[in-house]
């Protein structure tokens, strides 16, 4: 349709031309020709794409349909394609796009003047899904996603969104974000809903160019019910036997029964716990899929923070003299590879702030110092060591790197009495009467503190309160103040993908209606969390196990949020 819009509104400019052509001086004869085949020129493609000869792409140009099984553009048949389906998680749904051309020339309309390589650099596919009429999400898919070849030539496109299969697919990821990370699920609630998606060619100029709709398709969803019980839904009663007193202030029940509901339909997923400290008291303790309070939780990378406390318990006892000492004081950094001055004055500091300057990034798969490049070697630290620094000055770039928190671990090793096993057993984990735990080893069995680190929610919570409580526990300083300050200072205020960083710490802003509350926590693969409120008197411990998806920190945050803050029905403002 679209080409044929196309060629009649040449042949149209064509006639008018012929028209006018006996009336126009030479001169302006010659700028209306020029101008004409430009603009021409500018609007033929920049590559042939393939020829649309298949029957089903001819008449489903310019449409999505959607199937709940796989099946090759060269069988497709009309009996194939859904227009309404029960809906499963754990099924199968996935879609056909049909187009007049190929990805490629539709982002040469946007811009002509760009190569082939410049315009797959910088554009792909932007989708847009609706539920009911309303627009829930709109994702420029990530210019990596998909072939070259492809969007050079196909002018079709299946995308698996739902597989029982695990089938491998940037569209599955794309549904997950859709339906987890951004209210999908929220809107296919309990009935009958119309899911429409949108697909339009983007690219990344100085601004965000999209072109016009290249194929739509929506289908009626039936969302059924779930069969959820009352002990399912109900508050979680505290259970006696606890080191904790329980707390009598008062919590909105029927918000809790609501996010417990949630929990129980799968839509919040893979929790199995929930823990809120108010006052130093408990006033919330629940556990879910299996979980319990004697269960000890793979929490990841929330074992970072424990560095953090062990590092200033270490200073404070004059182990350590400050965070501002350098590599140089503990290794011969001659002895590794990719010598350098830089990198024999990175800080205690820079490596507590994920800014030491290192060659190393967990966000970045092609980064030398990725951790998964670390974890298959046999010495971790010399892993660490032997890698290249960037040019970045110490101190001043952020960059999530796991490999530079176990060099810490091994400073503290190297420094404490009798090693930091048995100095975290005495100094840390006693005095707060934790005593079931378990650390994950490096190659040679020291604790890592790169994360793994597995204990029970409640002693979670000790953790988050000993922060609360401005480094005192019980009565007794382990802590700081000073170092619980400086831990909680956000050394990246000008940062645009975060809301602060302190010492292996993330700052978050929480907001409820006018409201907002900030919070130091720890931070893990998974969805877990231990959330220290600054200005509130409230800690959060949160577990869960949705390793690896990128739902996990969303639905997390969500739920505090939305839930469990509202709760605790908090009213005074704090920025």
């Amino acid at each position: 349709m679209a080409m044929l819009i196309s060629f009649y509104f040449t042949i149209k400019k064509f006639a008018t031309f012929v028209e006018i052509l006996p009336a126009m001086k030479p001169v302006l004869l010659l700028i209306f020709i020029f101008t004409f085949y430009i603009y021409q020129g500018q609007n033929k493609n920049i590559i042939d794409p393939e020829k649309i000869e298949n029957p089903i792409q001819k008449k489903y140009t310019g449409k999505i349909v959607f199937l709940n099984k796989a099946v090759a553009l060269e069988n497709l048949k009309d009996s194939d394609f859904l227009t309404s389906s029960v809906f499963q998680e754990n099924g199968d749904l996935g879609i056909h796009a049909f187009f007049d051309n190929s990805l490629v020339n539709y982002l040469h309309q946007l811009e002509p003047n760009w190569t082939v390589d410049e315009l797959l650099k910088k554009g792909n596919y932007q989708f847009s899904f609706y539920v009911d009429g309303k627009l829930i999400y709109k994702e420029n898919l990530n210019t990596g996603a998909g072939t070259a070849e492809n969007k050079k030539a196909k002018t079709t496109l299946r995308i698996p969104l739902l597989s029982n299969k695990n089938e491998d697919s940037w569209g599955r990821y794309l549904w997950i974000r859709f339906y987890m990370a951004h209210n999908g699920i929220d809107a296919l609630t309990e009935g009958n809903h119309i899911l429409k998606i949108e697909m339009r060619p983007y690219l990344n100029t100085s601004t965000i160019k999209t072109g016009p709709v290249i194929a739509e398709g929506q289908i009626n969803l039936s969302i059924p019910s779930q069969n959820i019980s009352e002990k399912q839904i109900a508050v979680q009663s505290i259970q006696p036997s606890s080191e904790w007193k329980v707390s009598q202030a008062k919590i909105n029940t029927e918000t809790i029964r609501n996010l417990n509901k949630k929990i129980a339909e799968n839509r919040f997923k893979n929790i199995t716990g929930i823990v809120i400290v108010k006052d130093g008291k408990l006033l919330l303790e629940e556990y879910f899929n299996g979980s319990g309070r004697d269960s000890l939780q793979d929490t990841r990378s929330v074992g970072k923070s424990f560095s953090s406390a062990l590092m200033g318990i270490s200073i404070k006892e004059g182990y350590l003299k400050s965070e501002n000492q350098n590599l140089k004081e503990f290794y011969d950094l001659r002895q590794f590879k990719n010598h350098s001055s830089q990198k024999e004055n990175v800080t205690i500091k820079s490596l507590l702030t994920m800014s030491s300057g290192f060659e190393g990034n967990d966000e970045n798969s092609e980064s030398a110092g990725n951790e998964e490049n670390m974890y298959p070697t046999k010495n971790w630290v010399n892993f660490t060591l032997n890698l290249p620094m960037t040019e970045n000055v110490t101190g001043k770039n952020w960059s999530y790197f796991t490999a530079g928190v176990v060099i810490t671990g091994d400073i503290l090793d190297k420094t404490v009495p009798q090693g930091l096993k048995n100095y975290a057993d005495k100094k840390l984990f006693q005095p707060l009467g934790i005593t079931n735990y378990k650390w994950q080893f490096t190659p040679q069995q020291k604790p890592s503190l790169a994360g793994g680190l597995r204990m029970k929610a409640l002693d979670f919570a000790k953790f988050g309160q000993l922060y609360s409580n401005n480094g005192v526990w019980e009565g007794k300083t382990i802590l700081s103040k000073d170092w619980v300050k400086k831990s909680f200072t956000n050394y990246f205020p000008d940062h645009q993908d975060f809301e602060g960083y302190g010492y292996l710490f993330w700052r978050k802003v929480y907001t409820v209606g006018n409201s907002s509350y900030e919070a130091f926590q720890s931070s893990g693969n998974g969805g877990n969390k231990i959330i220290i409120f600054t200005r509130i008197p409230v800690v959060m411990v949160i577990t869960a196990q949705a390793y690896n998806k990128p739902y996990a920190h969303s639905q997390v945050e969500k739920m505090v949020q939305e839930y469990l803050l509202p709760a605790l029905m908090m009213d005074s403002k704090n920025e």
